[in-house]
């Protein structure tokens, strides 16, 4: 038996007709860049995520490669983050010539192993980069007071996460500096296409 890698089909059947009309919404208006359903995304991602903003871009890559750029990092800078995770992860890091420094996973959660990321603090790193994991958020305490006690930016890789909680009810993308999501299809809440 051949078994599908992803099969939307049953998903799609089920909000068929809701898909359509915001479909057809679109192409009424001809708004297909940015317009007020983006507007409207953006605002309900904010407040969802608990954060004030929300800013749509074409993946949950640019995402985090438009969060590194506002934050000025670059070349010879460090950012530190996981092995264990996509690789656009560590492909946005290179590609504005920052390195890459990796903390190994706890064996439980797969997440970033908060207790071993001081040991990496160097003076040349800018940013704590965990991956929130298969719905679970990394454990962001230790992260967040090491980033205040060093004075670095945390962005959050929360692709595969949203809507997924610290067991304080705080969200995954609304904790750090900055929250990466991605609504490629594959992921927690996909998308027609990429987005991010």
């Amino acid at each position: 038996m051949k078994v599908p890698l992803l099969d939307l089909r049953a998903q799609f059947v089920a909000l068929r007709d809701e898909v359509r009309a915001a479909l057809e919404e679109v192409c009424e208006s001809q708004n297909f860049i940015l317009g007020p359903q983006v507007a409207a995304l953006e605002r309900e991602v904010a407040h969802y995520c608990g954060v004030r903003y929300a800013v749509g871009v074409s993946s949950g890559t640019d995402a985090i490669l438009s969060g590194l750029m506002a934050l000025g990092v670059g070349p010879g800078e460090e950012v530190i983050t996981t092995p264990y995770t996509f690789f656009a992860t560590t492909g946005s890091i290179v590609r504005i010539g920052a390195r890459p420094v990796f903390v190994d996973i706890d064996p439980t959660s797969f997440n970033l192993d908060s207790s071993q990321v001081q040991d990496r603090i160097t003076p040349r790193t800018r940013v704590l980069l965990p991956v929130h994991l298969f719905g679970r958020c990394a454990d962001m305490k230790p992260l967040l007071s090491l980033a205040a006690r060093h004075g670095l930016a945390i962005i959050e890789d929360a692709a595969q996460a949203i809507g997924a909680q610290t067991d304080i009810g705080e969200r995954a993308g609304g904790m750090g500096t900055l929250g990466c999501l991605s609504f490629y299809p594959t992921k927690n809440l996909g998308g027609f296409g990429d987005g991010g």
